[in-house]
Order: C-alpha cells, then sequence, then structure tokens
C-alpha cells in the first residue's frame, strides 16, 4: 500500500512590519523593503493583517508572492467590512469585491482566508448559516481554503460546530487567551492563532510550552484532536492527515518571531511531517 502523504505544519506570526522587530528578530542593517523577504525565509507563513483594514492592489499581492520562497504560504484576513454587519447574510457584495480584488495573485502561495468576528458578534444560525453559504469554493479556479474565527461564548454551541463542518470551513483555535476555544476539526485543515507569549521567557513560551504546542501541532496534522484542548463534540480519534497553520499572534508580539521560529525547528525534527 502507497504511504499516505505527510501533512504540512506551516508556522508564522501575524504580519511583518513592527518596528521592536527591528534589531531583535531582523539584523539591524536590513533595510525594511527587505523584511517581508527574510521573515519568509526564517518562517514557514504569515497571516496578512493589513487586508482586514482596506483592499490591496493586485500588483501588491504578486509583489509579496514574488519577495517569497516557493513552498511558503500566506494566510489572509479577509476585509472587516464583510464580518462587522448586524446582517452577515448582506455580506456577498463585500465577499466578491475582496475576492476580486487581486488575492487571488499570491497563485501557489494563497492560503487560508481567516473571516474573524468582532467579540460582541453572536451567533445567530440562520444568518450565519447564509454567510457561509456565500463563501465561494473557489476564486479564478483556484481552491479556497476558509477559516472563520468566532470570539464570543455563544458560538460554542454544537449547532455552530455541525454548520462549519457542513461547509468544510475551520473554526480559528484560540490557545493560551481569553477568547472562547473550539478545536472542534471541521475541515481538511487546522487554524491556530496561539497568543501566550511572555516577556519573562527568552523565546516567548517556556520551553514546556513550546513542547506542548510542537506536539498539538503534530497531533492535528495527523488527523487527530490533541489532549486538553476544549471541544464542544465529543473527541474523536482522526484518521486523515491535516494540513496545520499556527500562528503566534498579540502576547509579548516582540517574541513572537522567536516562539514561532522555536517550533519550526521542533516540528521539523519529528517524522512524518512536513514544514
Amino acid at each position: 500500500m502507497p504511504k499516505k502523504a505527510a501533512a504540512m505544519i506551516r508556522i508564522g506570526v501575524g504580519g511583518w512590519t513592527y518596528e521592536p522587530w527591528r534589531g531583535t528578530f531582523y539584523p539591524k542593517d536590513l533595510s525594511q523593503a527587505r523584511e517581508l523577504e527574510y521573515a519568509s525565509r526564517r518562517l514557514t507563513s504569515i497571516e496578512i493583517n493589513g487586508t482586514y483594514y482596506g483592499a490591496q492592489k493586485a500588483a501588491t499581492f504578486a509583489k509579496w508572492r514574488d519577495a517569497t520562497p516557493d513552498g511558503f504560504v500566506f494566510s489572509v484576513k479577509a476585509p472587516r467590512f464583510a464580518m462587522n454587519r448586524k446582517v452577515l447574510a448582506s455580506a456577498g457584495p463585500s465577499i466578491q469585491r475582496f475576492l476580486q480584488g487581486g488575492v487571488t495573485e499570491l497563485q501557489a502561495k494563497l492560503g487560508p482566508i481567516n473571516w474573524q468576528f468582532l467579540p460582541t458578534k453572536k451567533f445567530e444560525p440562520e444568518d450565519f448559516a447564509a454567510f457561509l453559504e456565500l463563501l465561494p469554493k473557489k476564486a479564478d479556479g483556484r481552491l479556497l481554503r476558509h477559516v472563520v474565527e468566532v470570539r464570543h461564548e455563544s458560538f460554542r454551541c454544537a449547532q455552530f460546530v455541525a454548520l462549519a463542518r457542513a461547509h468544510g470551513v475551520a473554526i480559528a483555535i484560540a490557545g493560551d487567551s481569553n477568547h472562547p476555544q473550539i478545536a472542534d476539526l471541521t475541515a481538511p485543515f487546522v487554524y491556530v492563532r496561539i497568543m501566550g507569549t511572555q516577556p519573562t521567557a527568552t523565546l516567548g513560551y517556556s520551553d514546556a510550552n513550546l513542547k506542548l504546542w510542537a506536539e498539538r501541532a503534530k497531533a492535528f496534522a495527523s488527523g487527530a484532536t490533541p489532549a486538553g484542548l476544549a471541544c464542544v463534540s465529543p473527541i474523536h480519534a482522526g484518521t486523515e492527515a491535516r494540513d496545520v497553520y499556527l500562528y503566534v499572534i498579540s502576547g509579548h508580539k516582540v517574541s513572537n518571531p522567536a516562539a514561532a521560529v522555536s517550533l519550526i525547528e521542533r516540528i521539523a525534527r519529528a517524522p512524518r511531517t512536513r514544514v
């Protein structure tokens, strides 16, 4: 029997432009114009934040694509105008403008699209179902991966998990944060955002916590849900390999790249996973 393909584990941070990283993560003599080039050779993914706040030109996406090496993948935050509304079912035009605005210029480097909701947004089953119906499976002939990041406790229910699973949409797993944690597997990939870096730890996280998140990433990649994470539905052992996208976000932000690089190094030493 042929062996199953190993899942790909991508690890990175949010954005790449942050002044305190200059001289800590970035070499002191590195020009700002080369920061993405440098970061993309130390990390395996980056979550683009700027797209949440405003539209980007197609040429900008192409520039980011060309600045990064083969195998590198971006995740992209969807524009806030699509999610920050009372009636999500009316988001169709905003979704289409975003997907037709040049994001597919990332080509093979386009990873999941993160639809992030405000902490005040409550789960309204019919309206949220209508929103998920608006998310297309393809754009410009390219398959899309969608993830919803919900941050209100009302989403911790079986109906929401079932909706996400029916549409093959991942639920962003909040780690080390005050946001509700929903670690149920609902898509062919897993999307994790960990937010617990501390100024007292050299690498942002303690050695024990870095080991824990590396082990969790490997478990997700194998198709399992690791112990110690909160699920809505009963946890079942998985069998299918899943790509994993894990981002070190917020917390003590200056330490986030160091934590991400350490996780990449730890996972690279593990068998049957690729980073």
